[in-house]
């Protein structure tokens, strides 16, 4: 599989249990199946892509808050894991990253300087972002070419998607003029339910967001894969493993020129 230059994509939303980090390991794990070179960078302070993807937090020295303070390179931070991506670790020292970026000039170019160094390497860079609209998420913005969305299929899920969407709109007017926005990505979806097609359907009127093809069904192996330490594509064969397949299909061959394919709703 080829791609002419490396994409780099983040998947933020400052709601926290949206299926964030589940997204960002499955799309990887399901490139890297398809031997695509994948590098996984964990944003968020809680660790979680790093712990699901098989590495303890809090027996890791080195992490991306290192990097992004410039106190170690890149390269030397980078793990490798049992998905076959490589992963830029986080810890709980990533919290303070936030209050010593602050006091930094072009502070939102931490993450994209530093990614700069080893972007040659990979075919994609994906960015767990935090569950928040400050400085950490704002490098995952300033970093990437592209971003979606994770979005439950729930009741008030969609609240906040329009704080996001004007900060991606004030990403691409100061430091990132270049970013798309792809779309949603619908999470713990459930077709035969009204419910689930209604919040997209409003999701969509709403902000005039698209929706990823495909959906992203509910199943109880996301919280099994992550407690293994490996993502859902590790397991045995499941309907959500096959979803982050056709996603990351869908996402890959949007890269080399297709367009992305968004989903119908039949409301």
């Amino acid at each position: 599989m080829v791609v002419a230059m490396t994409r780099t994509l983040a998947i933020a939303n400052q709601k926290g249990g949206v299926a964030k980090t589940t997204t960002t390991a499955s799309i990887g794990a399901a490139l890297a199946d398809e031997d695509v070179s994948v590098l996984v960078v964990d944003l968020d302070p809680q660790g979680c892509l790093t712990f699901s993807l098989g590495h303890d937090p809090d027996q890791l020295t080195k992490s991306v808050h290192d990097v992004l303070i410039g106190a170690e390179d890149i390269a030397d931070v980078l793990l490798d894991t049992d998905d076959n991506v490589t992963l830029l670790p986080a810890t709980i020292d990533l919290a303070g990253a936030e209050a010593l970026l602050l006091m930094r000039p072009g502070r939102e170019y931490a993450l994209k300087r530093a990614l700069a160094e080893v972007a040659q390497d990979y075919d994609v860079v994906l960015i767990d972002c935090p569950p928040s609209l400050g400085v950490l998420t704002l490098n995952g913005l300033t970093a990437a070419d592209e971003v979606v969305v994770p979005l439950q299929c729930e009741t008030l899920a969609h609240r906040g998607v329009g704080q996001l969407l004007r900060t991606v709109t004030e990403v691409q007017q100061i430091t990132n003029p270049d970013l798309k926005m792809l779309g949603a990505v619908a999470t713990l979806f459930d077709a035969r339910t009204t419910h689930s097609r209604d919040v997209l359907s409003d999701v969509s009127d709403r902000y005039a967001l698209p929706v990823l093809d495909p959906p992203i069904p509910r199943t109880v192996r996301f919280a099994e894969a992550s407690a293994s330490g490996a993502s859902v594509m590790r397991g045995r064969k499941n309907k959500g493993a096959t979803a982050y397949r056709d996603l990351a299909d869908n996402l890959w061959q949007s890269w080399n020129g297709a367009d992305v394919r968004t989903y119908e709703l039949e409301i």
